[in-house]
């Protein structure tokens, strides 16, 4: 493909996601890397590819290379500042998960986007799982009839090997929140597959992450679909050694199916009224963070939706409205919440 054709990336955060985004970008023929930032500098962050390398962001930007699209992959309390920014710039961006730790500033972002006229890309590649693409075929057609019950299993390891003293790890301000960092992808599935929920009541618990994090590492949370059907999610990060399970299952009028795995990547039941599955292609693994696995190795997928929609082949997979809503669910739901463990209540008091 002729260089002038292609789409040329930055990516800002050069941690194991944004890695994993320059390496996509590296290799799809439609792309372009043109240029790396990260505060710790190239050595640090250990850092391989061959292109021009920055310190900050506000430096990228005022350098003259030619960017249509930076990619933030930064610890989360600065994805909302930092697409500002680029947007300001003339940018489009593509925003890894949380879009932003604030309803509002997930609206400013995309206030801005609309008046500059660049995409917003949120990064949820979980929909592009097989066993999630399923699903969804089978609530759009209709064939499950109406949705009763669903709930959603996120039983995780995190603990001392994750949450190290220097890094943004476990800092409320940078981020979040369990949900954010740990869970936001399943809580997007929910949403995707069937839309806002409501009257939601949550209780949070830390039972063993006290001296690790400075929010919660468990939760029970209860809600109506506002489609119709009731809810709840179940998630902790207080699982000992390594992940356990991300499940979802789906109780419906004419039957039932259940979604598991470490990272929802099998379909462990399904039994529907007429009907003979499929067989699916396979799952991609998990994210290695080292002694950690994360959601699918789908930016692949990502980065090439980021290209069709730049060329005006096709529409965004997970829109900024789309990215906001998560936002909105999550903050919903910490402030419905009931705290159940009293240090945590004297020690950190985040509702």
């Amino acid at each position: 493909m002729n260089k002038a054709d292609k789409i040329r990336f930055a990516v800002v955060g050069c941690g194991h996601i944004g890695k994993r985004h320059a390496e996509m970008i590296l290799r799809n023929p439609e792309a372009e890397l043109v240029g790396l930032v990260d505060i710790k500098g190239k050595e640090k962050s250990n850092v391989t590819f061959d292109v021009p390398f920055f310190h900050s962001l506000d430096e990228l930007l005022r350098s003259d290379l030619p960017i249509d699209v930076v990619n933030i992959a930064t610890p989360n309390g600065f994805h909302a500042e930092q697409a500002l920014a680029c947007l300001d710039a003339k940018k489009h961006v593509v925003i890894e998960k949380p879009m932003a730790l604030t309803k509002q500033d997930a609206e400013r972002v995309i206030f801005k986007a609309l008046h500059v006229h660049r995409y917003v890309f949120a990064v949820m590649q979980n929909r592009y799982s097989p066993p999630s693409v399923w699903v969804k075929e089978l609530v759009e057609s209709g064939r499950l009839g109406r949705i009763f019950m669903v709930q959603l299993n996120c039983y995780w390891n995190r603990d001392e090997r994750y949450y190290v003293p220097d890094s943004w790890h476990g800092k409320k301000s940078l981020d979040g929140g369990t949900l954010f960092t740990q869970f936001s992808h399943f809580i997007d599935i929910l949403y995707w597959l069937f839309g806002d929920i409501e009257n939601i009541n949550s209780r949070l618990a830390d039972f063993n992450h006290e001296e690790l994090t400075e929010f919660e590492d468990s939760g029970i949370i209860s809600f109506d679909f506002v489609n119709g059907g009731m809810g709840s999610i179940n998630y902790s990060t207080s699982i000992w050694n390594k992940n356990m399970e991300s499940s979802m299952t789906i109780i419906a009028e004419h039957g039932s199916l259940k979604i598991g795995g470490q990272y929802m990547d099998k379909v462990e039941y399904c039994h529907i009224r007429d009907y003979v599955m499929p067989e699916l292609a396979p799952t991609n693994p998990g994210n290695d963070y080292g002694a950690y696995k994360g959601s699918a190795q789908n930016h692949h997928y990502v980065i090439q939706n980021v290209i069709d929609v730049i060329k005006e082949n096709t529409t965004i997979t997970t829109n900024a409205l789309e990215g906001l809503k998560v936002v909105d669910i999550i903050d919903r739901v910490y402030k419905s919440s009931n705290v159940v463990n009293n240090d945590f209540i004297r020690k950190k008091a985040i509702c």
